[in-house]
């Protein structure tokens, strides 16, 4: 039909392989009308997914071997979604925990219910710091317990209340050594004059007022502690009496309390070591006994009396 239409129904030949090779070139390359004149003139062109490389230039340089990276992908084009996706993080590696220490607390040297001559130094270099505030009684009870806490929270170090080693040697760096009246001082208030029942004799002159006991030969003190009487409704009984029964561990029948160091002068009324006094101080009271909180001192003067030595208690 293509060679009908041409000049009176001759076809030429060459002119219809022209036309045909036009025709075919324009649907291979979809070409606009118009674009097919002259074609006759020049190579069938290349179709699009065979393009023929361009001539090297002399004076270009040779392009880059082409990387793994460049090389086009066979895979299908991701969807929408995956390339909205966000991407997945890279993998962490965890850090190992920290191993526990081993490192063994510090020793433990004193502790609440420890009674020894290093409390009693103890108590003395707290005091020299302002962390105790009485006298040395050689029993670690609430009171040090808590000057021991008040020491280590200033220090910054582990607030326990025991004294362990790292305690013991931080209050020796910062402190001296006591003296003999730091660390056995007479009392921790002023004696009171005596009473001129006191004056002759061996006795054992017991003041309410000053709160204090004196062990006094023919006028003069030999010794003195602090002490603690009774309640007001447990009095501790007023007068001379005499020490009638001594008993170094005693054990209060009536109360199931220690009384260690009695010395009987009045019922069951004795002068003896607390060691609740030692620890509480006057915050409590005894069920009528003389308590005294110095068990070192006590324990002297209970060896130096003997049975019918004279006891006055007075105001």
């Amino acid at each position: 039909m293509v060679a009908e239409r041409c000049a009176g129904g001759r076809p030429r030949g060459r002119r219809v392989a022209a036309v045909s090779l036009v025709a075919l070139a324009a649907l291979a390359t979809g070409c606009e009308p118009g674009t097919a004149e002259g074609a006759q003139d020049v190579p069938p062109p290349v179709r699009a997914t065979q393009a023929a490389a361009p001539t090297p230039s002399p004076f270009l340089t040779a392009p880059a071997p082409t990387t793994e990276d460049a090389k086009p992908s066979t895979a299908p084009p991701p969807s929408p979604s995956a390339s909205t996706a966000a991407p997945a993080p890279a993998p962490t590696t965890a850090r190992p925990a920290p191993e526990p220490s081993t490192a063994p607390p510090p020793r433990v040297l004193m502790r609440t219910g420890s009674e020894s001559e290093r409390v009693r130094e103890l108590q003395a270099r707290l005091r020299q710091i302002g962390h105790f505030g009485r006298n040395p009684t050689g029993y670690y009870g609430s009171v040090t317990a808590d000057a021991v806490r008040s020491f280590q929270a200033k220090r910054r170090l582990p607030v326990t209340g025991s004294t362990d080693a790292v305690t013991w040697q931080r209050l020796l760096a910062m402190t001296r050594v006591p003296t003999a009246a730091e660390l056995d001082p007479p009392t921790e208030r002023p004696v009171a004059a005596p009473d001129e029942r006191c004056l002759k004799g061996r006795v054992l002159c017991i003041s309410k007022k000053s709160r204090t006991l004196a062990w006094m030969n023919d006028g003069k003190v030999v010794s003195a502690m602090d002490v603690r009487f009774g309640s007001e409704y447990t009095p501790t009984r007023e007068g001379v009496f005499e020490v009638f029964w001594k008993s170094r561990d005693h054990v209060s029948t009536l109360y199931d309390t220690p009384m260690p160091y009695a010395l009987f002068f009045s019922g069951g009324q004795a002068v003896h070591y607390s060691a609740d006094f030692a620890a509480n101080g006057y915050g409590g009271a005894s069920h009528g006994c003389v308590n005294v909180r110095d068990k070192k001192k006590v324990a002297a003067l209970f060896d130096q009396v003997k049975t019918g030595d004279k006891v006055v208690v007075s105001w």
